[in-house]
Formats: C-alpha cells, structure tokens, sequence
C-alpha cells in the first residue's frame, strides 16, 4: 500500500490528510516501457474505510460473491469522447467560432475534411493493447471531433479497471498532442450528438439456450430502478437523455430490439436465436 495527500484533491481535511491506495490491477506502462508499471489502486481512509468516491470497494464484493460469479458477466463498454482545441475548448477540427457541416459524413469517416485527430485515437489504441487492456475497436463518432473506443468483453470488475486506465492513457496522450480530451455528455448543445458510455453485457444464463427470457425478466428489473440507476451514472445525462441524437428520454424507461432510442437495446440477431451472447 501507499498514501498521498488527500486534502490536496478534496477527499481529506488538512489535519487528517492521508489516503491509503491499495493495488488492485496492474497494466504494463506504454510511456516509460521496459519493466515499468501502471498501478490501478483504489483508496481507503487510515481505519481501512472506503474513501466516498472508492466506488470500486462495493463493486468488488458484489463481483467476488458466488452467485455472481458463477454467472460471469460479461462487459464491452463503448466510451465515447470529444477531442478540444485548446485554446479555444472547440471540438477539434471545427472552425473557430463556427461550425461544420450537419452530421451524416463523419460516423465511421475517413478523409481529412471528416476525420479529426485520428493520430491521437490510433496512438490511444496501440497503447492500449501495449497495457494489456482488452481494447476491441475504435470508430469515429456521430458529431465531427468526436471518437469512441471500446473495452472488452471483460469479465466482472476487470472491465471497470480497464475503462479507467484506458482513460488515463488517453488523458496523457492527449497531454501530449496538446489537445484536450472531455468525456462531457453534450459538449456542444444543439442538434449535435452527445457523448455517453453504451454498456453491452451478458451473463451465463443470458448466454444459454433460453437466455431471452431471462434478458427480458433482467430487463423487468432494470425498469424498477430506472431512477436510482440515472442518478448514479455521472452529471449532466440531462443535457444528453432528451430523446432526440440517438437517446432515450432521460425520465422514460424503455426497452426495444435494434431501437437505438431506447434505454436498453436487444440485438437483432438474439432475439432470433433465444439467447444473448
């Protein structure tokens, strides 16, 4: 374990200002290289409490019970994010004080005049596979300047630790280009598209002859909580969740197969097999 200076990142009082990290995943370092290593820890008041924001500590007992276990959920998390200029905090590759063309082109673009920063999205990915993050693709997003890359699939709490430090990885390569990385819901207002972190997921018994049924009952409870779940997944989902771009309605739950406005999205191709996968 190690600790650091708490009262300087507002998760400790000056007078008592110690956290404690304790390791929990470790990733080869792409920047130093050699035997050099990045350390994915969570942090712990003196007494061994979970800090507020160590939201990993009751994540990690409800990956480590039995019964979940014996599920093995299975993650791929697309994170999307939008690349800045710096001096002005406007999407890359858009005119200062102005704006491009209507979204259509630079989904999955190529091509100078719709690609923007695919240098740094490329370096990001080879990165990645360097650190040993199980990173499965990138692709240019809906509004120009905007990128996605995906983690997984991963098992349980490993795909968290490896969302967070594929992150990390882009926030120093982005130092180091000299653009500014934001991973806002709606950057932009207006009719452009916002950014979010669509969550695929299945679990054993999703995955077997039958799962349908059981992706529909865990749909059924997802619906109950609709409101706790909002309300733990970041701010400013308000800006984002309006129904329109893609989303859903942000006070609306709702569920459909290949209905890319809905909260939950159920494949095509599981709903006429039975099964998730």
């Amino acid at each position: 374990k190690w600790n650091y200076d708490g009262s300087s990142t507002g998760q400790a009082p000056g007078e008592d200002s110690e956290v404690i990290l304790y390791p929990q995943a470790i990733f080869k370092d792409p920047f130093r290289r050699g035997n050099n290593i990045l350390v994915m820890c969570d942090c712990y008041t003196p007494a061994g409490e979970p800090i507020p924001t160590n939201k990993r500590y009751n994540a990690a007992k409800i990956f480590s019970s039995p019964e979940v276990a014996a599920e093995e959920p299975w993650y791929g998390i697309e994170q999307e994010y939008t690349l800045l200029q710096k001096d002005t905090n406007w999407p890359l590759g858009w005119p200062i004080g102005g704006f491009p063309g209507p979204q259509g082109p630079y989904y999955c673009g190529i091509g100078a005049e719709k690609s923007f920063g695919r240098d740094i999205v490329d370096a990001h990915y080879k990165a990645c596979l360097y650190a040993g993050i199980n990173i499965s693709g990138i692709n240019g997003e809906v509004m120009p300047g905007q990128w996605e890359f995906q983690v997984g699939p991963s098992v349980g709490i490993s795909s968290g630790d490896q969302v967070w430090v594929a992150r990390y990885i882009l926030e120093r390569i982005t130092e180091i280009a000299g653009v500014v990385v934001t991973f806002d819901p709606k950057p932009i207002p207006g009719d452009w598209n916002g950014a979010g972190a669509h969550t695929n997921y299945s679990t054993e018994s999703m995955r077997k002859e039958g799962g349908y049924e059981v992706i529909k009952a865990a749909i059924e409870k997802l619906k109950l909580r609709h409101r706790e779940h909002i309300a733990a997944y970041g701010e400013g989902n308000e800006r984002r969740l309006t129904g329109r771009h893609e989303t859903a309605d942000i006070n609306t739950f709702s569920w459909g197969v290949a209905n890319r406005g809905a909260s939950v999205r159920v494949g095509r191709e599981t709903e006429q097999n039975g099964k998730g996968y």
